[in-house]
């Protein structure tokens, strides 16, 4: 459990300091690499997010790791066939609430950030393809711990959409349960579960 939360961290925080042009023009291996130090060392700098003070873990990712993450196809590949059924509110809301499931999430293993280090493997393929699987260890307490990124080349840099936890892309992850849900209760009732999932978290916390 404790190095889940850290791999889940590192999957919210991985981009927080890449906005720059450098980071952009950065091979994805190197550019992961980089920014995770970036960010652990930050992370562990900062006593407050490492009490797990929420209000300020939403705003580093709507601020910094957001705009580098692929979100929307983040969220249509995890609601797989049924997203292009949903209208646009309700797609909408699936990505407000499918977010703020991920950032509770992560929110949980902030605390747990001590002596982790972040160790690349060898990339296959070129950062002239357009979608390439960065593959990393978590190094530190324990057994390395698998952690792997699916980042595609935009315009603006690359993204991440997707991430492999010990073995389990994120994203398939969830479409077997959103799967199941939308097939007993509509994408509305996909909505319903996810909200009233983050309302418990939400009062769990406070």
């Amino acid at each position: 459990m404790f190095a889940r939360r850290v791999v889940l961290f590192f999957s919210a925080a991985l981009l927080a300091l890449a906005g720059s042009v450098h980071a952009q023009s950065q091979a994805p291996d190197a550019l992961i690499k980089q920014v995770s130090t970036e960010v652990l060392d930050a992370v562990k700098a900062d006593k407050s997010i490492k009490a797990g003070d929420l209000q300020k873990i939403i705003a580093l990712v709507d601020a910094k790791v957001m705009p580098h993450v692929d979100f929307r196809r983040m969220t249509a590949s995890a609601v797989g066939r049924y997203w292009r059924q949903a209208t646009p509110e309700q797609q909408t809301r699936l990505q407000d609430e499918f977010k703020i499931l991920l950032v509770r999430t992560y929110s949980g293993a902030l605390a747990q950030v001590k002596d982790q280090s972040v160790q690349l493997k060898p990339m296959r393929g070129s950062k002239d393809d357009p979608e390439v699987v960065v593959k990393t260890e978590i190094r530190g307490q324990g057994d390395p711990v698998q952690l792997d990124y699916r980042l595609e080349k935009t315009d603006s840099g690359w993204k991440i959409y997707d991430v492999n936890v010990l073995g389990v892309w994120l994203v398939e992850n969830y479409r077997n349960s959103f799967a199941q849900e939308i097939g007993a209760n509509g994408i509305d009732g996909l909505i319903a579960k996810l909200a009233e999932r983050n309302k418990n978290a939400a009062a769990a916390k406070s």
